[in-house]
C-alpha cells in the first residue's frame, strides 16, 4: 500500500484523460513532457525525436493552431510566437548574419523599422528602406550582400501596395529571401505563397484572434526556408501561450464571417467619407482612387476593415482634439482587427518621399458596430472641426 504523500503526486488516471474526445484541443500546462520509453529519450538527446520532448517545443493547442495556419496559408510549416513583433524579430534573426544587408519597404509597421535600426545594426546587419510602392525597379536597390527583402502590402498606416510578384521574381533570380507582413489581408484575402513569397508573417493579435485580448504572432514558410527557421526557433526556445493559441484557434473558426463584415462596413464608411466636405483623401486599397488599386484588384480577393483618411485643411496637431476626443464609438488606441472600432492619428516620416508627407493621417479600424451609428459618430466628431 502506497503512502498518501505518493498518492498526492501520482493520483489521477492518465487513461481517463486520454479517453475524452472533444472538438477543441485540450489545454496542456506543462514544462516536462514524459517519454513513452527510453529509446525516445535517446532519440531526443540526438535531435532525432519527432514528438514533443519539452514544453518549449509547443504543446497541444499551439500545435493545433500552427497546423490550422499551415492549412489556411498553404505553407509548409508555421510557428506561433507571443506577439507579432516577436515573429518579425525571429524572421530577421533567422535569415541574416553579420555583414548582410536587408531591404525593408518604407511603410512597414513601426517596430519592424525600430528592430532593424536599433538591434540588427548592432550585429553588423545594415538596412535600407525602399519606396512603399516598390516593384520590379527593386533591382536598383539590391547590393551584393542583400539577403532579405521585407514587404508589407498594404502598409498598415499609409496603405501603399507593393508589386509582390515582381519583387519575388527578382528575389528568386538573386537567391534573396522574400518576406511579407500579411496582417492586413490575412490568408483569406491574400495568399503570398501563390505570389512567390518565401515567408509570411501574421500579427494574429489582429483579425485572427479578433477580440483585442490576445497578443500572438505567426510565421509560415515554404519548404525551402522552413528548416533554417525551425532550427533558429529551437535555439531561442520560442513558444506561445497555450491559452492564447487556444483562443486564436477559436478565432479562426469565425474569421471568414467577421472579416466579411469588417470589409463591407469599412467600404461603406470609406465611400461615405469621400463625400464629406472637409475630408481630402480616403486611403483605402479597394477604392478606385487608391494609387495602387489595380495591384489590389489583381492580387487580393478582398479588403479588411482598416483604412485611413486626411482632411482638406491641415490643423495644428492638438487642434484635432475637438474631432477625436468627441468620438463616442471609436476608441482611441493602437492595434486593430478587433470587434470595437478604433481611431489613431498622426504624421508619418519616411526615408523616401510619399503622397501624404506632412499630412495628419487618421486611421480607422472599423469594428462590428452598426455602420450607420459609426457614420453618425464620425459626422458629429468632424463637425467640431468645421466651426
Amino acid at each position: 500500500m502506497r503512502k498518501i504523500a505518493t498518492d498526492l503526486v501520482t493520483g489521477g488516471s492518465v487513461e481517463a484523460r486520454r479517453s475524452i474526445n472533444t472538438i477543441n484541443p485540450p489545454l496542456h500546462r506543462a514544462s516536462t513532457v514524459l517519454f513513452d520509453c527510453y529509446s525516445d529519450m535517446l532519440a531526443a538527446n540526438q535531435g532525432k525525436y519527432e514528438g514533443i520532448d519539452y514544453g518549449t517545443s509547443g504543446l497541444g493547442a499551439q500545435k493545433a493552431f500552427e497546423a490550422a495556419m499551415v492549412q489556411i496559408d498553404g505553407s509548409y510549416g508555421c510557428k506561433a510566437f507571443q506577439s507579432g513583433i516577436s515573429a518579425i524579430a525571429m524572421v530577421l534573426l533567422a535569415y541574416t548574419k553579420q555583414g548582410d544587408h536587408v531591404l525593408i519597404c518604407d511603410n512597414v509597421y513601426g517596430p519592424t523599422r525600430h528592430f532593424c535600426n536599433g538591434f540588427l545594426s548592432k550585429y553588423g546587419v545594415t538596412t535600407d528602406f525602399l519606396p512603399s510602392n516598390a516593384g520590379a525597379d527593386i533591382s536598383k536597390y539590391i547590393k551584393d550582400e542583400t539577403c532579405l527583402i521585407f514587404m508589407e502590402s498594404p502598409g498598415s498606416n499609409t496603405f501603399e501596395i507593393q508589386d509582390v510578384p515582381a519583387i519575388t521574381k527578382v528575389c528568386r533570380e538573386k537567391g534573396i529571401v522574400s518576406v511579407i507582413d500579411n496582417t492586413w489581408a490575412t490568408p483569406l484575402y491574400l495568399n503570398p505563397f501563390k505570389l512567390g513569397v518565401d515567408v509570411s508573417i501574421q500579427s494574429a493579435t489582429k483579425y485572427i484572434t479578433g477580440h483585442s485580448d490576445i497578443l500572438l504572432g505567426t510565421v509560415s514558410t515554404t519548404e525551402e526556408y522552413w528548416d533554417i527557421f525551425r532550427k533558429s526557433c529551437g535555439l531561442f526556445e520560442t513558444f506561445a501561450s497555450q491559452e492564447d493559441c487556444y483562443q486564436a484557434l477559436r478565432g479562426l473558426r469565425t474569421l471568414h464571417v467577421r472579416l466579411k463584415h469588417h470589409e463591407q462596413a469599412a467600404l461603406d464608411v470609406a465611400r461615405w467619407l469621400t463625400t464629406h466636405k472637409i475630408v481630402d483623401k480616403v486611403i483605402h486599397p479597394a477604392l478606385e482612387s487608391h494609387p495602387e488599386h489595380d495591384l489590389w484588384k489583381r492580387d487580393f480577393t478582398g479588403s479588411s476593415g482598416l483604412f485611413a483618411f486626411t482632411l482638406q485643411d491641415e490643423y495644428e496637431e492638438m487642434d484635432h482634439s475637438v474631432f477625436v476626443d468627441n468620438l463616442e464609438l471609436f476608441g482611441l488606441g493602437y492595434s486593430w482587427g478587433g470587434f470595437k472600432s478604433l481611431i489613431t492619428g498622426g504624421r508619418f516620416r519616411r526615408d523616401n518621399s510619399f503622397a501624404y508627407e506632412g499630412k495628419t493621417i487618421f486611421r480607422l479600424n472599423i469594428g462590428l458596430e452598426d455602420v450607420s451609428d459609426l457614420k453618425s459618430d464620425l459626422e458629429q466628431g468632424l463637425a467640431g472641426l468645421n466651426v
